[in-house]
């Protein structure tokens, strides 16, 4: 019973693979059947030659090492990600908890923390870096969706050039995202 644990799951990884791998796993089983099949007729033959049964015999063994090794890059890879995924919602639960600005202290907290995660220090402070990010992102955002909501019920009628303008006049700090307002002027205006 367990090997069709082992295998459902093998099943699962590959296909939450990306698609070059689960291309590069398709030529070593043409390769092997092919294989099975040149091996079957070399000896329902009358007098096999030992020379063809030999080398195909070795890439037959070739096939299956090939095999082996794809399957466990695809297990690697689906490990690294799903590691990844796990470490990244940790570190953005932990940074909301914490409310913290250092990332040197939020990668010293996590690791007090989370003593498992001590040896990936670099990829915590990567991972927070990040989360961080979007974090700032997120309020910067709703800051400004906010902010225009309130602004844009005054001037409704002008077009959206206009209120832009005189949006970023009045919150100069907005100056630089000036894209991102000008999208929510037109969600607003629809």
């Amino acid at each position: 019973m367990p090997r069709t644990g082992r295998f459902r799951s093998f099943i699962n990884e590959y296909s939450k693979s990306s698609r070059s791998k689960k291309i590069s796993f398709i030529p070593p089983f043409f390769i092997l059947v092919v294989e099975l099949i040149l091996l079957l007729h070399a000896f329902t033959i009358d007098h096999p030659d030992i020379m063809v049964v030999e080398l195909t015999s070795v890439l037959l063994f070739i096939s299956i090492i090939e095999i082996i090794l794809v399957s466990k890059e695809i297990h690697e890879e689906y490990q690294k990600s799903n590691f990844d995924r796990t470490l990244t919602i940790r570190l953005d639960d932990f940074i909301t908890e914490q409310k913290q600005k250092n990332v040197k202290k939020i990668v010293e907290d996590f690791i007090s923390q989370y003593p498992k995660y001590k040896k990936h220090r670099s990829k915590i402070y990567h991972i927070s870096c990040q989360v961080m990010e979007t974090h700032k992102e997120e309020k910067l955002e709703k800051d400004i969706d906010e902010n225009l909501r309130k602004y844009f019920k005054k001037r409704k009628d002008n077009t959206v050039d206009e209120i832009l303008s005189s949006f970023i006049k009045k919150y100069p700090k907005y100056k630089k995202y000036s894209s991102e307002v000008y999208q929510m002027i037109c969600e607003l205006k629809k």
